[in-house]
């Protein structure tokens, strides 16, 4: 197998973030008292139309009144943002402000909508100047950002506790982001009771995010395999630690209990709150260790959709929901990185099997994890592999130029990664089973 350099001097510090937390059923409705106490009086609600069709942004707005705080409730998300969507956005918010803080009610795009409007509309330039090299500037904020709420409805993004925004670029037909630590939310309201609406589709893709996430960072590479950094070279990524492992095996241990019984049968309250915990600890986790391969692929696959329509999703445009993009090629991904750690790859694996019915007992080992994840995939109706989402063997070499693109995701990958590589995944995960 190929393996890491040793670093010549190795790193010993890790870093981690994670926002203020609020989490219980009826954590929503107390926002306006949290936003009272930074002075805020005039806040931006920023969510998509099936949300604010809902009526859960427009309540969590009412709520504030009381406080004195005037709440206006905009609903132009885009449901998988593009650079046009958001540029869109941070024109309202521009035109609109100031803005004393924000709050945003919905899935992973609304959150990362917000973050774009409060980059924005408190630092000068273009969208472009903030989005990561090379696709673009890779431009640090100079000024400090407004508070920001998150409020998912979703459970699966993690975008309530991490530092990334994450776009489709349309002219490059390629999904990347924008990360810097003052992109994460001040406090994530984790309100189980606002996701019982969300249907089995999007449950099933949103979940394959938090278990995606999870994995990833824990099979990250560590943080000590990394060359010493000086403190203004640090960045959220780190590389799996500690503090981001125990995360981690926790969102594990929620999937496994909850994951089937959430997408089967949405109204029970307890799948839901596990899974909206696991979805905050996944974010907990990989927002400081990093993720790799899955994801890195997911960018292209999301980015080229050609005409495919997801079952629950928004039917006007075809699109390829990123929790379900990253799915499609991680049990391959996590075939080809099984031998840069075993030991971590079994351990995630047996934590996972744990809420299937079935006995693995005869699986060889490079095989658990890969197995293990495809049954699931299986039982809650994710896509066969990336054929079953529109592609074939003569689109791997532009998805694989996709991915060679996202490097600041392939750097956490706990192997060295080349293109011929990322090719073979791709082919494998034309038909997954």
């Amino acid at each position: 197998m190929s393996t890491l350099p040793t670093p010549q001097s190795p790193e010993s510090v890790f870093t981690y973030g994670a926002p203020q937390l609020k989490f219980g059923p009826g954590a929503a409705d107390e926002i306006g008292y949290d936003l009272s106490l930074t002075g805020a009086k005039r806040v931006l609600v920023v969510t998509d139309p099936g949300v604010a069709e809902a009526g859960v942004a427009q309540r969590v707005a009412d709520q504030m009144g009381q406080f004195g705080i005037e709440a206006i409730v905009w609903d132009g998300t885009h449901v998988e943002p593009t650079d046009d969507s958001l540029r869109e956005a941070v024109d309202y918010g521009r035109s609109n402000g100031p803005w004393d803080a924000f709050v945003a009610v919905g899935g992973g795009s609304s959150i990362d909508t917000a973050k774009a409007i409060n980059l924005m509309t408190s630092n000068e330039g273009e969208l472009m100047d903030y989005i990561n090299a090379p696709v673009g500037g890779g431009k640090a904020p100079q000024n400090p950002l407004k508070p920001l709420v998150a409020v998912p409805t979703t459970t699966g993004t993690g975008s309530e506790s991490t530092t990334i925004c994450v776009l489709d670029v349309l002219s490059l037909k390629v999904k990347t982001g924008i990360s810097h630590a003052r992109l994460r939310p001040t406090m994530a309201v984790i309100d189980p009771m606002v996701t019982l609406t969300q249907p089995a589709g999007v449950t099933a893709a949103a979940g394959m995010d938090i278990l995606c996430h999870a994995l990833e960072s824990y099979t990250a590479r560590p943080y000590t395999s990394y060359e010493h950094k000086q403190p203004h070279e640090r960045v959220p990524y780190c590389g799996s630690n500690p503090i981001a492992d125990m995360w981690s095996e926790k969102a594990l241990a929620l999937l496994a209990g909850s994951f089937r019984t959430a997408v089967h049968d949405g109204d029970n309250l307890e799948a839901r709150a596990d899974m909206a915990l696991a979805a905050t600890f996944a974010g907990m986790g990989f927002g400081n260790a990093g993720v790799h391969i899955p994801h890195a692929n997911a960018y292209p696959i999301a980015g080229r959709v050609k005409d495919f329509h997801p079952k629950d999703y928004p039917s006007h445009e075809p699109m390829v929901p990123h929790g379900m993009s990253v799915s499609l090629t991680a049990p391959e991904a996590f075939r080809f990185t099984f031998d840069a750690d075993p030991e971590r790859h079994l351990k995630a694996a047996r934590l996972l099997a744990a809420g299937a019915d079935k006995n693995y007992d005869s699986v060889p080992d490079a095989e658990l994890l890969p197995t293990v994840l495809i049954d699931l995939m299986r039982d809650i109706d994710i896509p066969n592999g990336c054929g079953a989402v529109g592609y074939d063997s003569s689109d791997i070499s532009d998805l694989v130029e996709g991915t060679m693109k996202q490097q600041r995701l392939l750097t956490t990958s706990p192997k060295p990664v080349t293109e011929e590589d990322i090719a073979g995944i791709f082919e494998r995960s034309l038909n997954l089973w």
